[in-house]
């Protein structure tokens, strides 16, 4: 067969990761061997799997396992599995290039960190642990055969522009990676990773758990009888526990136990911000560890982003991401399920109307919503840095899962007019509720900034309302699907009409209003006429105490940044005419009515009631129809005062 070598150049994204991983990120090399372990590991995990599905795929699964083989004098280390292997393909699309999404957004992140652990952090999130061999070594070396295939693939790097690929013989089923090592340096904490002592360190510590021996030739003094030699001999030593960390006690389990583990699962940098585990007996056994991250993934809102949970049966592994096991809004939580009754062949579609599956599932997420329930009261420093990092997702649920919902809203969090800095829950908002009040009050926008700014704003701030303040795009969705929290219903400022006087101030009043009714109803009538293209209503406003006018919906009505949201995915959405209210005691208002008293035939005062619409659609952060036409109109009426 042919040995043609062909030399590739890296992907250029690749190539700048490699050098800031090398050069600038990492600042504990030892973690290269849990990557090399973990990847092995994995790949006896998918061995098994299939040869349980492909009855024809004729491969020895009775001694899986990983080894690592050292050479002092040559300074090479290789650790060595007899898994799945891969084929030349795979080998250029997985390990030539990086053709993954958010690498340049990595890069940039890279750059941005200020210290080595936020790096290592962000390299975990973005799965590319193999890189970090270079780190190391000089020299990688990896070669590699498919189970099933007869051609193996070698493929070598130094790490810098180029690596090369080449079809060989005669190799192993599985795959080894050999690193040619770097000089030990201390101070650039490069150790002698060609040591007995090391290597079964850096183990213990990161991969006693993986549940496939892992093996290494040791070396053994024997003493002589009498005045002979020594005798030296050499012998294989699994140097793992291969014990299974969800099946034992948390008594018996370390916090750095359950920490390695969560980032050989997750294949993460950081520490876990709580870990669950758990037993369920009875009609359904089955255990699960599981851990709530303290940092978001880069694909946590990508639509191939993968889910965390990981399903093993009687401790045989089935499938890495089980979107079965969670709910969608709970993709973050990362972990494992070992179910005791389901079949060891399962697929994914089975999996859907499988009526344990879905106890398991409902269990699973109870569990997590009653742990974070516990986080927010029992530790409220870490419930913020996980509402920060997943309170997006988490309000996901509010729409999804009406099982759910009251427990979902007791958890989560939002900003108010309350405070600036600190977030509320509903049911701090609710006690904090006026006297007579029955509606929580929102208003949702792209930013805080803009929605205190809001001229729907102004009336609750005069009368002192308490207003969530929404400003993630979920927002604009759930709170049309949630009707109530503790009796109290949810209503927009910026929707319905808006009345925050007690009944003595609606009798005060009540004159004065009749006699605006009537005073107005001549512009209010020309002004619905004149925007019939715009606006299906003009009316008087309660809302308003500074601005001239402003835009609202109807009780009922889908809000326009929810219209666009739904446009800019590809839903028809026929557009939906709003009202303009006006502020009767603001000088434009009034002389504007006054003005039409006068002169309702003057063209001008046209333009005055579309300048006056425009300005209420900019004022709450909405987009003009015709930009050009209202600029020009403006420029005009600003040279006739100059």
């Amino acid at each position: 067969m042919s040995t043609k070598i062909e030399q590739l150049e890296f992907q250029a994204e690749t190539r700048q990761l490699l050098d800031l991983m090398i050069h600038s990120v990492y600042s504990n090399k030892d973690s290269f061997l849990r990557e090399l372990i973990s990847n092995a590991s994995d790949a006896l995990d998918k061995l098994r799997l299939e040869a349980f599905r492909n009855k024809e795929l004729h491969v020895d699964t009775s001694d899986l396992h990983i080894e690592i083989e050292v050479d002092a004098e040559q300074r090479t280390l290789t650790v060595r599995d007899n898994g799945i292997g891969m084929s030349h393909e795979e080998v250029v699309d997985l390990i030539g290039t990086l053709a993954k999404s958010g690498t340049a957004d990595l890069r940039r992140k890279l750059k941005e960190a200020k210290d080595a652990a936020a790096s290592e952090e962000l390299i975990g999130q973005f799965g590319i642990g193999f890189y970090s061999t270079f780190m190391v070594a000089d020299k990688v070396t990896l070669l590699t055969r498919k189970a099933g295939e007869s051609e193996a693939t070698r493929w070598e790097s130094s790490g810098e522009a180029t690596y090369t690929i080449e079809a060989v013989d005669d190799a192993p089923q599985g795959s080894s990676v050999t690193l040619h090592l770097k000089p030990e340096d201390a101070e650039d904490h490069l150790h002698d990773y060609t040591s007995e002592r090391k290597i079964k360190e850096l183990v213990k510590r990161y991969s006693d758990f993986i549940a496939w021996p892992i093996r290494m030739n040791v070396e053994r003094t024997v003493p002589a009888e009498g005045d002979g030699e020594d005798e030296v001999t050499t012998t294989s030593e699994t140097i793992n526990s291969m014990k299974a960390l969800w099946a034992r006690s948390k008594d018996d389990v370390s916090e750095e136990e359950y920490k390695e583990f969560y980032k050989h699962i997750a294949h993460a940098w950081d520490d876990p911000l709580e870990v669950i585990p758990m037993k369920a007996e009875g009609t359904f056994e089955f255990q699960a560890l599981l851990f709530i991250p303290s940092h978001a993934p880069f694909d946590l809102f990508m639509r191939d982003g993968k889910t965390g949970v990981q399903l093993y049966v009687k401790r045989v592994f089935i499938m890495d991401d089980c979107d079965q096991l969670m709910p969608e809004y709970l993709r973050f939580v990362k972990g494992v399920v070992d179910a005791q009754d389901l079949s060891l062949n399962v697929s994914r579609e089975i999996l859907q109307q499988d009526r344990q599956i879905r106890a398991i599932r409902r269990r699973l997420t109870k569990k997590v919503l009653t742990t974070i329930k516990d986080l927010k009261a029992e530790r409220p420093d870490d419930y913020r840095t996980f509402w920060a990092e997943f309170g997006r997702a988490v309000k996901e649920g509010l729409m999804s899962d009406t099982d759910n919902r009251e427990v979902l809203l007791g958890i989560s969090s939002f900003a108010s007019t309350h405070s600036e800095d600190e977030l509320t829950s509903l049911e701090d908002y609710v006690a904090r509720m006026k006297d007579g009040q029955d509606q929580i009050f929102y208003a949702t926008g792209e930013s805080r900034q803009l929605l205190e700014s809001s001229p729907h704003m102004e009336a609750f701030r005069a009368k002192g309302f308490e207003v969530l303040l929404l400003t993630d795009p979920v927002d604009e969705m759930w709170v049309g699907a949630v009707p109530e929290f503790d009796g109290k219903s949810f209503q927009s400022i910026a929707k319905g009409e808006v009345d925050l006087d007690t009944e003595e101030d609606k009798k005060a009043h009540e004159s004065e209003r009749e006699e605006q009714e009537k005073d107005f109803a001549g512009l209010l009538s020309w002004m619905a006429d004149a925007l019939s293209e715009q606006v299906k209503e003009v009316r008087l406003s309660t809302r308003l105490t500074t601005s001239p006018a402003c835009i609202v919906g109807d009780a009922f009505s889908m809000s326009p940044a929810l219209e666009r949201m739904y446009r800019a995915s590809g839903q028809p959405v026929p557009v939906t005419k709003r009202i303009l209210e006006l502020n009767p005691t603001h000088p434009l208002v009034t002389g504007l009515r006054e003005a039409h008293g006068e002169r309702n035939e003057d063209p001008a005062l046209g333009e005055t009631a579309e300048l006056l619409y425009g300005m209420a659609l900019l004022a709450e952060g909405g987009e003009l129809e015709d930009p050009a036409r209202f600029t020009t109109m403006l420029a005009n009426r600003l040279a006739r005062t100059v």
